[in-house]
């Protein structure tokens, strides 16, 4: 017995680690302030060195603190729209399961129509429609995520309806509400959790590029997708660190989010955490 219990406190230990990592991020990103990413021309188009380690852009910006400032608005919009994505899942699929089957078709065609658009062309759409920004970024974000979370909480409450002691408390003369907040919903955090880990690299990954292409973030909003933009213009001069090092920072972040979520995965289900 103390081979997986080690296994699994090794787990949730990497777990904490890498949610402390991100935090660190994202507090990092917010503690630092507009002043301190004034660019100065002197310092323009300076290659990466000790005193500025991801180099500086065309206006002399320091780009180590522009990317952590743009991780920290890229984490926000994620967070932000991974939050409402998943309840709409969960809304979504707790209403489909126990619905009629007018309602359950209704929902399953509409989860179709949603995942048959490309979702960067989809939020880009939404974005533009709400006239761009932070506003139409994040809905069109938190409004094309759902769908597949959905389908899964939609098939654990199927599974859920079918287990005996929801029976015996149907028999007992409990309502669908009280089966609903007494078996239902604890039995769905572990899942909820784990989409909504896994909803966040996918909504970074979304700001970044609908922001890249001129349909998120204004261009003074210090962002990845800003940077990346802005540094297209520089490449053919040679300016590559203002593109490579930014880019490589957002993967690794969303590298680690990935990570964590399956590791939050691997410490609520008892059977994974001891593989």
């Amino acid at each position: 017995m103390r081979a997986p219990a080690n296994r699994r406190a090794r787990v949730l230990a990497l777990a904490i680690l890498l949610a402390a990592v991100l935090a660190g991020v994202y507090a990092l990103g917010l503690l630092i302030p507009e002043e301190a990413i004034a660019g100065s021309y002197l310092q323009a188009g300076q290659a990466p060195s000790p005193a500025h380690p991801f180099g500086t852009d065309a206006l002399g910006r320091d780009l180590l603190l522009r990317t952590l400032k743009g991780l920290s608005t890229s984490m926000t919009v994620g967070i932000a729209a991974s939050l409402i994505s998943a309840g709409i899942a969960v809304l979504v699929g707790i209403a489909s399961a126990i619905g009629s089957r007018r309602v359950d078709a209704g929902i399953n065609w509409g989860i179709d129509l949603v995942m048959g658009v490309p979702h960067t062309i989809l939020v880009m759409l939404i974005s533009f429609a709400l006239g761009r920004g932070l506003k139409g970024l994040l809905v069109g974000i938190a409004a094309t995520h759902w769908c597949s979370l959905a389908r899964l909480i939609r098939a654990e409450v199927l599974q859920l309806r079918g287990q005996p002691y929801v029976a015996v408390s149907r028999k007992l003369g409990k309502s669908s509400a009280w089966i609903l907040v007494h078996h239902l919903l604890p039995h769905l955090m572990p899942q909820f959790l784990v989409g909504l880990i896994l909803l966040f690299p996918h909504a970074i990954l979304h700001e970044a590029s609908v922001s890249f292409l001129g349909f998120g973030l204004p261009p003074e909003q210090p962002a990845i997708g800003i940077i990346l933009s802005e540094s297209m213009r520089y490449l053919s001069a040679g300016q590559w660190w203002s593109a490579v090092l930014p880019g490589a920072a957002l993967v690794l972040l969303v590298l680690l989010v990935d990570r964590l979520g399956e590791q939050v995965r691997r410490v609520l289900d008892p059977w994974s955490a001891q593989e």
